[in-house]
């Protein structure tokens, strides 16, 4: 016959059961803080490589030329990124007038 368990140790048993799951949600953060880092430096590399491609000699730049290109390019009047409702990627180029 199975012996029945005490209030006491039922408190105990589901406080280590408590433990265990706040273990759990931890390493499950983790993986997922993991993953983002992962996703951000994948994203920043290719954005990268689109923005050599499209800029001739920009491996000879450094960071502080490549930033004036940009700065120039999307303050003209003539350039500003839209998002594009159905798929959502921006486009190249817009007019604003």
């Amino acid at each position: 016959m199975a012996q029945r368990k005490t209030v006491a140790e039922q408190i105990a048993l589901a406080k280590e059961d408590i433990k265990q799951q706040e273990n759990k949600l931890k390493l499950l953060q983790q993986r997922q803080k993991e993953q983002e880092r992962k996703d951000r430096t994948r994203r920043l590399i290719e954005r990268g490589a689109i923005l050599e491609s499209l800029i001739d000699g920009a491996a000879t730049l450094d960071n502080e030329q490549i930033k004036v290109i940009l700065q120039t390019a999307l303050s003209s009047r003539t350039f500003t990124p839209r998002a594009t409702a159905e798929t959502g990627e921006t486009t190249a180029a817009t007019r604003t007038e």
